[in-house]
């Protein structure tokens, strides 16, 4: 009950260098150039034509090419004899921010240093900024130095943002409706003759533009979707095995056996036992729940790149962040990446953020946790039931529950455990009085402290579903309590001074608990946390508010 330290920590980016620049050239004496760093390499052919031979595979290049090759990736560059090429070699270093980090800093995969094969036909705009820095490799003075970083950094912006447009869908919207079809009709007997209609395109065509967009033949892709949804299915414990063949598409129990074992290795009937490693969730609470259980998220969807940064925990070492605002296709694409295996969301998040779920079953099979359906215990039981940690997170609730017993007999030697407390919200765009959610969850439940007679009414009628309730500031007073804990959320500049207004007014000024000065303002990111540490630690933190009264 002593920790009340804060549970949140952000992750942070690794810094880029130019490690070295070179010239190279292709000519009759030197006919192939060989191309081996353990760092990323920038090639961009300056003059001439040439072919990058990678992987058993061949690419022609010609003046304004550029070639971002992978770390530790072998290749080479043959000049054609009637235009030996030259070119410039830039190696990009990755170097961790250590020595400015907070000691349990997270930190994030470079995205070029983790990067695939990315190859542009012609960039002139990088050609140009690559001659300047190759011809101030040795600035003579600070102010060239710095002009180097600056170009420097704005080759690797560019850079990144190519490789964020080559995520995008470029073909036309018909092929994205096909695919749309596909995936909320999977269950149904669809053709590809079908399909390439919808998108007005050949068949053979149809299929190379749906591999280029999904990774994946339709075929291909038509499996995937199903066994995901039986693997959905089977998780939740929806009907036997012949059941949720029907309803995938198959037309018995053994071949969706078959069709799942070719797909996974082994057989569905104890598929609801999988231990899985590779777990990706949509919004930091649900990351938080696993890392709770000693699961490491593989990816988490989010708004920001914090996390939970327990104290009896490393923090984590290779979670990667996907940020809400990205592209669906720039979603698959990194789950694709990460190899997950599972994808745990609530639909109302998925929906929030302009996707649909369906667009996401080709990924991974998807656990479905309703949000303002459950309270966090019911999230964490059914996280832990899924990922097969039930009896990690019985232990934790059990110990949790002992801390909210010594915590509540602490506070009934307080003055707080006579008076009504009302836990007011103040946005930039309105008020809400808080119920049996976030900060309320501590105050009503845990502490068992005495809620106003309207919100106390609506928390025995709904329960953990009771969030909170939009109010005026005229109608404060059908709110009040004895004490009031007010949470300011800022804008998006970071000001608070919306809630000056609000403190400023007479129907604030008129409230017992404001003239008594007993008023509590509470750190937005220490109380609105709803998962379970962070729970655990606003109970201490209410001990320590109400105890000091």
């Amino acid at each position: 009950m002593n920790n009340l330290n804060p549970e949140w920590a952000e992750s942070h980016f690794p810094l880029y260098t130019a490690d070295s620049i070179q010239s190279i050239y292709g000519t009759s004496n030197l006919p192939r150039v060989h191309i081996h760093e353990n760092r990323a390499v920038l090639l961009v052919l300056a003059a001439g034509s040439g072919s990058l031979e990678l992987n058993n595979q061949t690419y022609e290049l010609t003046e304004g090419s550029v070639v971002l090759l992978p770390a530790n990736t072998p290749a080479s560059v043959a000049t054609v004899l009637q235009q030996p090429f030259h070119a410039y070699k830039l190696a990009i270093g990755v170097q961790d921010q250590i020595q400015t980090l907070p000691a349990h800093a997270m930190l994030r995969e470079s995205e070029i240093a983790s990067a695939k094969l990315l190859l542009l036909p012609c960039e002139p705009a990088i050609l140009s900024q690559m001659k300047e820095l190759y011809l101030h490799r040795l600035p003579d003075h600070e102010k060239r130095h710095v002009q180097n970083q600056i170009l420097f950094h704005q080759i690797i912006l560019q850079v990144l943002e190519h490789q964020e447009e080559r995520h995008a869908v470029t073909e036309q919207p018909s092929m994205e409706r096909s695919i749309t079809y596909l995936e909320n009709h999977f269950s149904e007997k669809i053709t590809r003759q079908h399909l390439a209609a919808m998108a007005g395109v050949s068949l053979s065509h149809y299929s190379t533009l749906f591999k280029q967009l999904t990774g994946f033949s339709p075929n291909e892709y038509l499996s995937r979707l199903r066994i995901h949804h039986a693997m959905g299915l089977l998780l939740n414990g929806s009907g036997t095995l012949r059941d949720i063949a029907l309803k995938v598409g198959y037309k018995d129990e053994f071949y969706l056996s078959r069709r799942f074992k070719q797909q996974t290795g082994a057989s569905p009937s104890g598929y609801s036992r999988t231990v899985f490693q590779r777990v990706a969730v949509m919004l930091t609470p649900y990351a938080s729940h696993l890392l709770l259980l000693g699961l490491e998220p593989a990816v988490t969807i989010s708004e920001s790149s914090e996390y939970l940064n327990l104290a009896d925990q490393e923090p984590p070492q290779s979670m990667k962040f996907i940020s809400t605002s990205s592209s669906v296709e720039q979603m698959k694409s990194a789950l694709l990446e990460a190899d997950v295996d599972l994808i745990i969301a609530a639909k109302q998040h998925i929906e929030e953020f302009g996707l649909n779920s369906a667009q996401l079953w080709g990924v991974a099979p998807i656990v479905e946790v309703p949000w303002m359906e459950l309270g966090w215990k019911d999230h964490l039981r059914l996280i832990a039931k899924t990922v097969q940690r039930k009896e990690r997170a019985e232990q934790w609730l059990a110990e949790f529950e002992q801390e909210e017993e010594e915590a509540r007999t602490l506070v009934q030697h307080s003055e707080a455990v006579k008076d009504i407390v009302t836990i007011l919200v103040i946005k930039p765009d309105g008020l809400l009085i808080y119920g049996a959610r976030n900060a309320g969850y501590v105050i009503y439940q845990s502490l068992r402290l005495r809620a106003p007679a309207l919100i106390e009414a609506e928390i025995e009628k709904l329960g953990d579903r009771f969030h909170s309730t939009p109010v005026d500031v005229s109608e404060l007073a059908d709110y009040a309590g004895d004490r009031f804990l007010v949470i300011v959320f800022p804008d998006a500049k970071g000001s608070t001074a919306h809630s000056e207004a609000v403190f400023h007014s007479p129907y604030w000024s008129q409230l017992p608990a404001v003239q008594q000065k007993r008023i509590h303002l509470l750190d937005l990111h220490e109380w609105v946390p709803y998962n379970p540490a962070s729970i655990r630690l606003q109970l201490a933190r209410a001990v320590a508010l109400f105890e000091a009264q």
